[in-house]
């Protein structure tokens, strides 16, 4: 802010300027990158609209915590683990899930 001028000659002169700015009541917000996600409580959320480039500003708690990736199991693989463990579908799915997809670590994790 500007020091000596109001809130509502601050918004008088953005809006002069072709810069609009509206807050947004967001509960959290998430930003994912390649390595975490970094959460933003009780965030204060302002979208700034500067010509027509939309930009946003953001405050809040931080808090950070790695990203867990998703396995896709195919049918296929869930098949080949059940034929070969002599494991029922869902032990088989559960089994290729915490060995990560590894169709044999999968089979003899379930043979011990």
């Amino acid at each position: 802010m500007i020091p000596g001028m109001n809130p509502k000659q601050m918004q008088q002169a953005m809006k002069k300027l072709g810069i609009a700015q509206q807050e947004i009541e967001a509960i959290a917000v998430v930003i994912r990158t390649k390595n975490e996600d970094i959460i933003i409580r009780n965030p204060s959320v302002q979208r700034v609209n500067m010509a027509g480039s939309v930009s946003y500003q953001i405050s809040g708690d931080e808090e950070r915590r790695p990203v867990e990736e998703e396995i896709e199991i195919s049918e296929d693989d869930i098949n080949t683990v059940m034929e070969q463990a002599k494991a029922d579908k869902e032990t088989a799915e559960k089994a290729l899930r915490e060995n990560k997809g590894d169709l044999a670590a999968a089979i003899m994790s379930l043979q011990k």
